[in-house]
């Protein structure tokens, strides 16, 4: 158990039979009554973000989150397989927990997995992934209006703008954080 008043943001807590993680937190100090704590956190289950406000003398059960290294195999149906790098089990996972960076997944790419126990909470893919573009428009020489750039379909799906000198079947150094376009490869 710790005391409210040892929040931070990133604390994992168990409370009203979810798993929450404090997103913000201040302390406010009352003139005659006694301190407040008002937080935010975020459900790691669901996604959804609720307010709260403690007294500074409540006290929450603090949780353990391990990162265990999986490898993502292949997708079968709407769920994703991956394979866990110590014991080499097969684990099924649903999209949601990857979240907008699931159209970044490539196969046998190696990403951290968060976990309470037996129960996985949210797939973490690298900050930079490396994807070959399956469809774009020739650049045409000259045309600057757009600010130089045009977009382009990547293996996984997902589409980033990329500068008119990229080809069709050029492999390109992604930022999964934003989906922004950094280098060739």
């Amino acid at each position: 158990m710790i005391s409210v008043t040892e929040l931070r943001n990133g604390t994992k807590v168990q409370m009203d039979g979810g798993l929450w993680e404090c997103l913000d937190y201040s302390h406010l100090k009352m003139g005659r009554g006694g301190a407040k704590v008002v937080t935010k956190f975020r459900n790691m289950e669901t996604g959804s973000i609720v307010d709260r406000t403690f007294n500074s003398t409540e006290k929450l059960q603090d949780i353990f989150v391990e990162t265990k290294p999986m490898q993502y195999l292949y997708k079968d149906g709407n769920d994703f397989i991956f394979m866990d790098m110590e014991t080499y089990d097969q684990v099924s996972l649903p999209p949601v927990l990857a979240g907008d960076s699931a159209k970044f997944l490539k196969e046998n790419m190696e990403v951290e997995v968060s976990m309470f126990g037996d129960k996985a909470l949210k797939i973490v893919l690298p900050n930079k992934v490396v994807l070959k573009i399956i469809e774009t428009a020739p650049g045409v020489r000259g045309d600057t209006v757009s600010g130089g750039t045009k977009p382009a379909v990547l293996e996984g799906g997902a589409t980033v703008q990329v500068p008119l000198f990229v080809d069709q079947g050029t492999d390109v150094n992604v930022d999964t954080r934003t989906g922004e376009y950094l280098s060739r490869a």
